[in-house]
Formats: structure tokens, sequence, C-alpha cells
């Protein structure tokens, strides 16, 4: 018979993270220090974060232990599946092997939860009491809750208005796991004042969210900031993703030839990709594909330049794929996908041409993983749906039998809503146009 799925053992849960940067064969641009114009030091970031993740944010070592607390609770859900998609395979009549890394087995549903797990350890650790974050579809906001309930912190989430509104029972998990859930932007921090006297009414994006999150770390020496993407220690939390990934497909006895994954910050994205960059550079067959939508197209319609991480100025200048750090996405419903820029990592990639980048609506999005849902029986996030969709068009045009992996990054189930208004006819899709591109890159920082 052949197998759906192959689960490892716990004791195959990786004993340390992946640090891409050890192997790329090009220098990576510095983040800057808007203050001072020149190359972030170690205690810039020291108001925010703890040493140990500003260490592992700046480190080059190829591979970082993952400390035995943080293993200890990944094994409540690791190693997560990867399973054969015969049923879609079957239903596009394809000669595709198609297989996905099921991140959705994780208590949150997502695979945030890979990086809110060390990120809350290492700042307890560090005598921290408080972590202040922003959210935008709530998958990140629900992952920082659940880890900082199991190591006994308080959690404050800044959560983007219109998914604040869009996604109510992502509020209600956050609340389960006892934080304090906060529209963005609010009245509560002076950025986000200082943005509702300007637009009363606004919708919020990510780029505040994360202003008013940094804001509240910055004010309080009891709490710390804690960011869901983006930002190389992220990524490297993720590599667990990948890392998993390949000694599933050994035993498959299958090698890659595409791999597929969402992209908005880019965590889940890095977390997939990295551990087969090295692959990638040895071999250049193989094809790594970022998918974002057509409303906030970072890597396919983005200039690769210094910006900051939000929109009050108040992060490090990042050089990364971005669309302008006051750039204001339309309230599509795939709101962790909606960030202005992309993580240096996978721009870096993408510059140098390791990687490449599509975009979709939010219409052709929805009805692939409907395809999905009817065929596989999971319904995946409005934010995973687009690997689905990338995955199904590769799918339909290979003719050669090839072997594609899709990052599935998180479970809908708590995106019904959505769901309903698709169904009803209620979506849009939305283009970003090219005056507004222009508009939002003229703020760019000159550096």
């Amino acid at each position: 018979m052949d197998d759906y799925k192959v689960i490892l053992s716990e004791k195959d849960i990786p004993q340390d993270w992946y640090n891409v940067a050890a192997d790329l064969p090009f220098e990576l641009p510095p983040p800057i220090n808007p203050g001072t114009g020149k190359p972030l030091k170690k205690g810039d970031l020291s108001a925010i974060f703890p040493a140990s993740l500003i260490e592992q944010e700046m480190s080059r070592d190829r591979w970082i232990g993952i400390p035995d607390p943080v293993r200890e609770i990944y094994r409540q859900w690791r190693p997560t599946p990867l399973r054969r998609a015969r049923q879609l395979e079957k239903f596009l009549k394809t000669k595709s092997r198609i297989y996905f890394k099921d991140e959705s087995a994780s208590p949150t549903g997502s695979h945030k939860t890979n990086t809110a797990v060390p990120q809350a350890y290492y700042n307890k650790k560090a005598g921290i009491k408080k972590l202040s974050t922003e959210t935008g579809a709530g998958q990140w906001g629900a992952a920082l809750s659940y880890a900082c309930n199991a190591f006994g912190l308080g959690c404050r989430v800044f959560m983007v208005k219109v998914s604040f509104h869009q996604k109510p029972f992502r509020k209600s998990l956050m609340h389960i796991w006892g934080s304090e859930v906060v529209a963005s932007p609010s009245n509560l921090t002076e950025s986000g004042r200082k943005i509702l006297k300007r637009d009363p009414h606004c919708q919020g994006s990510l780029g505040m969210a994360i202003s008013e999150a940094v804001e509240e770390a910055v004010k309080d020496k009891y709490t710390n900031y804690a960011l869901g993407s983006v930002l190389n220690h992220v990524l490297l939390h993720q590599t667990i993703i990948g890392l998993e990934t390949k000694k599933q497909l050994k035993v498959f006895q299958e090698k890659p030839d595409y791999l597929v994954a969402c992209v908005g910050g880019g965590s889940n994205f890095g977390g997939f990709a990295f551990p087969f960059v090295k692959d990638k550079l040895k071999n250049d067959a193989l094809s790594i594909v970022a998918v974002e939508p057509t409303a906030c197209p970072s890597l396919t319609r983005g200039a690769y330049g210094y910006d900051f991480g939000d929109t009050s100025r108040l992060t490090p200048l990042l050089k990364m794929f971005t669309l302008g750090h006051n750039f204001m996405p339309a309230g599509i419903h795939a709101g962790g996908l909606r960030y202005h820029g992309c993580s240096p990592l996978v721009s870096a990639l993408h510059d140098n041409g390791l990687i490449q980048a599509r975009s979709f609506g939010q219409l052709e999005v929805f009805k692939a993983a409907l395809t999905f849902a009817k065929t596989e029986g999971i319904v995946p996030a409005p934010e995973t749906s687009h690997a689905v969709k990338a995955a199904i068009d590769i799918a339909k045009r290979d003719k050669k039998g090839r072997c594609i992996v899709i990052c599935f990054s998180g479970h809908g189930f708590l995106d019904l809503a959505s769901y309903d208004k698709y169904l009803n006819n209620e979506l849009k899709n939305y283009a970003l146009p090219l005056c507004e591109i222009k508009k939002a890159l003229k703020d760019l920082p000159k550096f």
C-alpha cells in the first residue's frame, strides 16, 4: 500500500536550528541604525530584545542549539506530518507527486508556534515579565499567547483593526491563553494616536501595529517586543520545518523539484526553504517559489532597498523588497500577508536569483483552497492557500511527473467567515495599481 504520510519519531526533532547565512555565497547587507547611519550594533536592540535573541539575529554560525525546555514543548506537536496529497493528484489528473508539510498540526493551528515558544523562553530566562507584539490575521498573536501562557508571561497583542473585526475567533483564542488584544491603531500609544488623528477610520496595517508594540516595549523595562516574521532569528527558529521535511522526503525516497510556500514577512517560507538552499546552489533545476497576494506584492512589484519595518520609523533600517513603510494595504482576507516588506534574508535570495516569486488575486486563491479542502479534507488558511494555488498551477502544467512540496503553514478553521464571504460572492480581487506603488515608495529613506 502506498503511504499517505510520514510521521517521524519525537527523537527525530532537530537538535539545532539551521542558519542559512553561514552558507550564502554573497554578503548580506547589514541592518542600519537610522540615528547613526551605521551598521546596527548589538546594543542598539537591547531595549526590546533579550541578549540571546540579539546574538541569534546577528550570528553567522551554521547551527544554533535548541534549548531542552523548547524541545520539550515542541514535542507536543512536532515532528509534524509530511502528507502525500493523493486525492488532489487524482482530481487534477496530474503526473506530479504533491506533498504538503502540515504545520496546521500545532496547538495554535499554524507554523507561528515554532518561533513563539523560543522567543517566550529566552525572554522569561532574561527576567522579562511581559511581551508586546503585532498580529495580522491572528496566527502570530495566537501563537505568542500560547507561548506566553506556557512560560507565565503577560502578553498584549496589537491586532490590525481590519483583521480584528474579520477574525473574531482568533481573538478569542488569544483571550483563552490570557492575552490582551487591542485593535490597531489604538489610543494606547503615541504612534497610534497620531495615526488616528490623521485618519479616525484607519483600518490599520502590520507596519502600524508594529509601531505600537515596539513603542510599548521601549517605554517599559519589564516588557520586550516579540516579532512573528521578517527578522533573522525568527526565520532561524522556523527552519525546523525544512529540516524535518528533508528527513521525511528521504523516507518517501523523493527529491523535490518544486518547493512552494506563501510569503508575507517570510517566516514560513524561510523556515521551509532555507534548509534546501545548499541543494539549490548545487542543483539549479530545483525551483523555490514564494507566493504573495496581488494586493501586497513586495517581491513581485516592490523595490529592493533600505526601509523601516514599521510605519512610525521606530525600527532599524533593513534592506528588503518593500512597498514602503507608509504603504496601506487593501483589506484582503489573507491578513498575515498584508505586510509592506519581506525578510532581508528572503529578499537577498530573491535578489540573487535563488528563489522566484509569484502573486495571485484572492478569488483564484480561494477557488484553489476549496479544491484542496474538497480533495484532502483540510481547509487551508487564506495565507496558505496562496501556496496551494501556485502548486496546483505547477501540477496542471507538469508533463514529466515532478515532485512538488508545499509548506502548509496553517489551517483555516478560524477563517470560515472569509470562506462564507467567498461562497456568497462577496469578495473581490484587488491588484495594486502602479500609481499606489509609486506613491508608497516615494517615502523610502534616502540611504
